[in-house]
Parts: structure tokens; sequence; C-alpha cells
């Protein structure tokens, strides 16, 4: 075992300070990294302030982990001391129920283990993040970042990357198809940055005139200004898929009518209850409302492949660890474009 330096938050109201964690000795089927990059993710601050009421404390968040082996296992053949790899949102599974075996963990029948605040057999009794020196992961979710990834603008495509990947994946997105990425975030950058990949007509939808120029920069073929009732109903029946990032409640029927017949909109951005959904839509349509969470270790590899041969990261602000509270109340304003990720060489 290691004394390992790392963020934590203490409790709910106070912020993330400096704190000694323990990570396990390197057992014969894990990987020591020494973290280079962590992202911030909107569910670290939950997680951090207990909004969903299930954090443990001392809680380290941080699951979008950049950084280089420095210990392996004696069963671990796979990687090297030095090799540059990465580490997402779960850090176990029960590995043998349909789900693990199709190699969607993240739908682990049993639940997987996430990268931090879950139960563990580890010291301190649940897992800690990425917001530390270094961390034991089990060789079956480490993943390798391919060269050529700029390893910071990298470590989003963990979490904002994989969310967005894993259902345009899931759905045929490819040329010919007209796709529609609702919401200019952390999830909704990247969306339309892969979708355009993808070879499809990419529409970003936001409420946002201002948003334009930037969407357009990041690989929008258009922009819909939802707000514009002329501009939605022009575009009603046009689209063959929508992904839809925004991170709050909110009607989904105004975009419905955006789909065509067949088409399918994958929530990814709200978590929790919703107002009710009008049938109508679905049912003259034959048009489906979906959801989709990250992807598992097999997709994430290919989300990693796919983004090296396509030149893609996420647009970050690199920020000192102990920048971290500061960044939180940005993140709360939508005050950065689009992913904030910490430089973890600035944690002594």
């Amino acid at each position: 075992m290691s004394s390992t330096p790392s963020f934590a938050a203490q409790s709910p109201t106070s912020p993330l300070a400096p704190h000694q964690i323990t990570r396990r000795a390197v057992g014969p089927n894990d990987v020591q990294i020494e973290i280079e990059f962590c992202g911030v993710c909107h569910t670290d601050i939950h997680q951090s302030r207990n909004d969903w009421g299930a954090t443990n404390y001392p809680v380290v968040p941080g699951h979008e982990i950049v950084g280089k082996v420095s210990a392996l296992g004696l069963e671990v053949g796979n990687l090297q001391i030095g090799q540059r790899v990465a580490v997402g949102c779960f850090v176990d599974s029960c590995h043998v129920c349909s789900s693990c075996k199709a190699d969607m963990e993240q739908y682990c029948l049993q639940g997987f283990t996430a990268s931090y605040n879950s139960p563990s057999k580890d010291p301190g009794g649940f897992t800690y993040g990425g917001y530390s020196k270094r961390i034991v992961v089990d060789k079956h979710f480490v993943l390798t970042v391919p060269d050529g990834l700029d390893p910071a603008g990298a470590a989003p495509l963990l979490c904002a990357g994989i969310t967005t990947y894993s259902p345009l994946r899931h759905w045929g997105v490819k040329a010919g198809m007209t796709v529609g990425i609702i919401g200019l975030g952390g999830l909704g950058h990247m969306g339309v940055k892969l979708s355009h990949a993808m070879g499809a007509k990419t529409v970003m939808i936001t409420t946002s005139k201002n948003k334009a120029s930037d969407a357009m920069k990041l690989g929008a073929d258009n922009v819909l200004i939802s707000t514009d009732s002329d501009a939605m109903q022009a575009m009603a029946n046009q689209f063959d898929f929508l992904l839809n990032t925004i991170p709050v409640p909110h009607d989904y029927n105004q975009y419905m009518g955006l789909l065509k017949v067949d088409g399918t909109m994958c929530i990814v951005g709200s978590v929790g209850p919703t107002a009710e959904l009008d049938s109508g839509p679905l049912i003259f349509g034959r048009r489906s409302v979906a959801g989709s969470l990250v992807g598992g270790i097999k997709e994430t590899q290919e989300m990693l492949d796919f983004c090296a041969k396509h030149h893609i990261v996420s647009d970050i602000e690199l920020i000192k660890m102990e920048d971290i509270n500061h960044a939180y109340e940005r993140m709360l304003k939508s005050d950065v474009k689009y992913r904030f990720v910490i430089d973890m060489n600035s944690l002594s």
C-alpha cells in the first residue's frame, strides 16, 4: 500500500482540499498509474456536494484519468512501464453477467464499481478517483492512449467523449444521415465533432444564437435555434437521430417533431424525472426516445482509436489542482469552453 496525495471534499459544504489517501498494493492483475491529467465532470460537483444523496466522505472525485504506467502486476502482459494509459468512469464489474460478457460493463447487472465513491475492498472502503497523484486499477479497465492524442485534451474523452460516441455508434450514424446535437457544452461539443467525423450532416440545436459561430468551428454544418418556431417548423421531419445533451430537466416534446419516421432522440444529459412526454409524435411517426450511458471498455478503446485517427480531442482549459473550487463555481455558470482538465503535476 502507498500513501498518495489527493484533493478531497470532507462534507457537502466543505471546499476540496489536500488530503492523503492510501492506495492498495499492486496485485497480480493490477496496473499502477501516475496520473498526469484528470478531466473535471459535472458529476464531480454533484458527488462532492452530495446532490444525489449517496456520497461517502471523504470523496476524491475524478473519472477522466490519463497517466503513465509506473508498476505492473505479474499477470499483466500487454502494458509497459512508462506507457500512457487511461481510466474512465468505472474500475470493476461482475465480469459474468450477460452485459459484461457482451462487453457492456457499463450496464453490469450487478452494478459496476465507479472510479470513485463506490464500495470497495481498497483501503478506506470506497474507491478514490483521479484528483490524486496515482491510482491502482485492474488491468481489464485500463485503456491505452494512442500516440498522437494530446494527453490533456484526451482526458475528457473518457467521459464526455464516450458518452456521446456510444449512442452515435449504436444508432449507426454515418454519411447520408442528418444528426442533431441538442445543447452545446461539454457533451454537446464532443457530439458535434464525433458526428461530423462519422460523415453525418451535423446540426447544432441550441437556444443561443451566440453559440452559432462556435458550433460551426467545431464541425457543425448548420445551426438551428430552438426558440425560433419558424426555423423549427422548417426542419420538421428532417432528422434521423437527435442526441440530447441538455444537463437539466426540460421539455423533450419540442424536439420530437424534428425526427423522421423511425427517428430516435437519445438522452445523455439530464438524469431523473422530466415533464410528461406526449405520445402523439411517437405513435404517428414510429419515433423513439432512448437513453444511453457511457460505453464499455472495448467500445471506449474503439472511441480513443477513432479520435486518434480523426485528430479529435476535447476543447479544454487546463487548470492547477488548487484552482478546482473556483473551476466548480465557473462550471455552474457554464463559464468554460468546454471542459476543465487538471494538470496533476501541480499536486505535490
